[in-house]
C-alpha cells in the first residue's frame, strides 16, 4: 500500500508572499530601532549586505533544489553531499532556531493584544497558537492563505509609509522633529555616527530580520510547479531587499533624524506619529500584531516539517512520519506546538532578556544553515557536472561567491563575540551542536555504505 505523501497545494501566489513574508518580519518592524541606534543612517548598507549575501545563498539553494527531483528540503541536499550526521545537524538545528523564535514571536502577540484589552499575557498567546494549530492542520493551502494575507498586511503598510514619505519629502513637510529632507541622513553625527564599531555591531539583529527567507526551500515539497515558482520567488528577493527595506529605511531616517528614534520602540510608530496619523500607534499595534503571528505560523509550519522530514530519514521518531487524513504530518505540527506553548511560558520569566537572546541564538542557528547551503553548493559545483549541465536555475558568480558569503558569515559570528549583549548566546549555542553530535544515531556500516552508494548514485 502506497504511503500518503506531502501536497503541492502552494501556489505561485503563496510561494511569492512566503518569500515576501520571510523578508519582512520582526526584525524591521521591532529590531529596526535597536539597529539604528547603533549604526545611524549606515543601517542602510547594512541592510543592503547581508541582503545581497542572503540572496546568494537563495540562489544555491534554488539550484540545489531543482537539481534533483528526489529533493524536499536542504536537510535531504546537506544529507547527499555532507552526510547524515550534516543533515540530523542541520535539521534539528534549523527545527530549534524556529522554535526559538516562534517562543519569542508568541509571547509578543500576548503583549501586543493587551494593548486593546485588558487580559493576561498568556491568554491570547494560547489562542493564537490553537488557532494557527486548527488552521494547519487542515491543509498546506491554510498555512499558504494565512502567509498570503499576513505579507500582503506588512506590504501594504510599508508601501503606505513609503507613498506618504516620498509626498512629505516632496512637500519638504515639517514634523515636531524638523524638516523632512534626505539632509536627515548626515547632518546628524554623518552616515557613520557611532564610528565602525556601531555599524559592524548592527549585522546580529540584522541577519535576524532575514530569517526565514529560505521558507521557500522547506516548502518545496508542497509547491506546484517548483520548476516555475521557485526560480520566480528567489529572483525578486533582490528587488525586496532594496524596496521593503533599504526604502522603508530611507524614508524613515529622511522624516525622523536618527537621533530622535529610541530602540525601546518601533520607529514606524514614531513616524506614523509625527506625520499626523491620530491612530497611528494602534494601525502598527495591528499590524506588528499580524507580523508576530505570521512568524509563528511560519514557525509551526517549518518545524513540522523538518521533524517529519527527520523522521523519514530515522532521525527523529516515526510517529513524526505520520499524514493525516489532509496530507499534513499531524504528530509533528502537535509536538512543536507543544514545544512552542511551554517556551513561551518560560521566557515570560525572563521578557527583558528573552527577545535579545533568541534573536542572537536564532541568527547563530540560521547562519549555520545558510552556511550548510553555501558548502553543499560548493561541493556540487566540484562533484556533479552531470546535474550541472543540466541545470536550468544557475546561481551566478560561482563559487567564488559562495567563499565570499561565507566569510561574511564567519565575520559576523566573530563581531557577536566582542559585543556584550551577543557574547552569552555566541558562547553557549555551541553546546547544542555538540549535543546533537552526540545524539546522532549511529548506524551500521553496511548501512553507511549502502547510503554512500546511494548518493553516489
Amino acid at each position: 500500500m502506497a504511503q500518503p505523501e506531502l501536497k503541492r497545494e502552494l501556489a505561485n501566489r503563496h510561494v511569492q508572499l512566503i518569500a515576501i513574508g520571510g523578508t519582512i518580519g520582526t526584525g524591521l518592524f521591532l529590531g529596526s530601532g535597536k539597529a539604528i541606534q547603533q549604526a545611524g543612517p549606515s543601517i542602510m548598507l547594512t541592510y543592503f549586505i547581508v541582503g545581497i549575501a542572503v540572496f546568494f545563498v537563495m540562489r544555491a539553494l534554488g539550484e540545489l533544489l531543482l537539481s534533483k527531483a528526489g529533493y524536499q528540503s536542504f536537510t535531504d541536499i546537506a544529507e547527499d553531499y555532507l552526510g547524515s550526521r550534516a543533515a540530523f545537524i542541520t535539521g534539528w538545528t534549523y527545527w530549534f532556531c524556529w522554535i526559538m523564535t516562534a517562543m519569542a514571536d508568541v509571547i509578543a502577540v500576548g503583549v501586543y493584544v493587551q494593548y486593546w484589552f485588558d487580559i493576561p499575557q498568556w491568554v491570547p498567546a494560547i489562542v493564537c497558537l490553537i488557532i494557527l494549530l486548527g488552521l494547519n492542520l487542515l491543509t498546506v493551502k491554510n498555512f499558504g492563505e494565512l502567509e498570503f494575507w499576513f505579507a500582503l498586511i506588512k506590504v501594504i503598510t510599508i508601501l503606505a509609509l513609503i507613498g506618504i514619505g516620498v509626498i512629505l519629502l516632496i512637500m519638504g513637510f515639517k514634523t515636531d522633529a524638523g524638516s523632512v529632507t534626505v539632509t536627515n541622513l548626515w547632518e546628524h553625527g554623518g552616515v557613520f555616527p557611532n564610528g565602525i564599531s556601531g555599524f559592524l555591531f548592527s549585522f546580529q539583529m540584522v541577519v535576524f530580520a532575514y530569517v526565514g527567507v529560505e521558507l521557500v526551500g522547506v516548502s518545496a515539497a508542497e509547491t506546484s510547479n517548483p520548476e516555475k515558482n521557485i526560480p520566480s520567488a528567489i529572483n525578486k528577493i533582490p528587488l525586496r531587499i532594496l524596496f521593503f527595506y533599504v526604502g522603508a529605511l530611507f524614508v524613515l531616517l529622511c522624516i525622523n533624524p536618527w537621533t530622535e528614534l529610541s530602540p525601546a520602540e518601533s520607529p514606524f510608530v514614531k513616524t506614523f506619529t509625527l506625520v499626523g496619523i491620530p491612530i497611528a500607534a494602534g494601525i502598527i499595534n495591528f499590524v506588528v500584531l499580524t507580523s508576530a503571528a505570521s512568524a509563528c505560523n511560519s514557525g509551526m509550519f517549518s518545524t513540522s516539517r523538518i521533524l517529519y522530514s527527520l523522521s523519514k530519514k530515522q532521525q527523529a521518531s516515526s510517529h513524526f512520519a505520520k499524514l493525516n487524513k489532509n496530507h499534513v504530518p499531524g504528530n509533528s505540527l502537535f509536538i512543536s506546538t507543544l514545544v512552542i506553548s511551554v517556551g513561551a511560558l518560560l521566557s515570560k520569566l525572563i521578557p527583558e532578556q528573552a527577545f535579545g537572546i533568541v534573536t542572537t541564538i536564532s541568527a547563530i542557528c540560521f547562519i549555520w544553515v545558510w552556511g550548510v547551503v553555501l558548502v553543499c553548493h560548493i561541493r556540487y559545483k566540484k562533484t556533479r557536472p552531470e546535474l550541472q549541465a543540466k541545470s536550468k536555475f544557475k546561481a551566478p558568480f560561482t563559487p567564488f561567491i559562495n567563499y565570499v558569503v561565507l566569510a561574511l558569515f564567519a565575520g559576523i559570528l566573530i563581531i557577536m563575540l566582542f559585543a556584550s549583549e551577543t557574547r552569552p548566546a555566541l558562547l553557549f549555542t555551541p553546546l547544542w551542536f555538540i549535543l546533537l553530535f552526540m545524539l546522532y544515531p549511529n548506524k551500521s556500516k553496511k548501512e553507511k555504505s549502502s547510503n554512500i552508494a546511494t548518493n553516489i548514485k
